[in-house]
């Protein structure tokens, strides 16, 4: 099995490690951090065919596509409830 690396990519440098998962779906997964993010990430599960150079295509491709999906602007969400009970309207007493 492959061990961990580091590589920069453009201005971020990323640090990867494999670890074990304990959460479903467990298993052996690629882990990554990056400088400028303070979360750590597990998007792929370990191959047996990864090579450094496929790892570091897919680890880069998905946080660039991360990023983009973070800066689209929030889409306004509906409120999905049922309705209520329509209002009842009293006549006014005839004089």
């Amino acid at each position: 099995m492959m061990q961990g690396f580091t590589f920069v990519h453009g201005e971020r440098t990323y640090t990867c490690t494999v670890e074990r998962r304990t959460a479903a779906p467990a298993g052996w997964w690629w882990w990554f951090a990056v400088t400028t993010d303070q979360q750590r990430y597990a998007p792929f599960e370990v191959s047996d065919s990864d090579t450094q150079a496929s790892v570091k295509k897919r680890i880069a491709a998905y946080y660039e596509n991360l990023l983009v999906v973070r800066a689209r602007p929030t889409e306004a969400r509906h409120g999905f409830s049922r309705p209520g009970r329509p209002k009842t309207v009293v006549a006014a007493p005839e004089d």
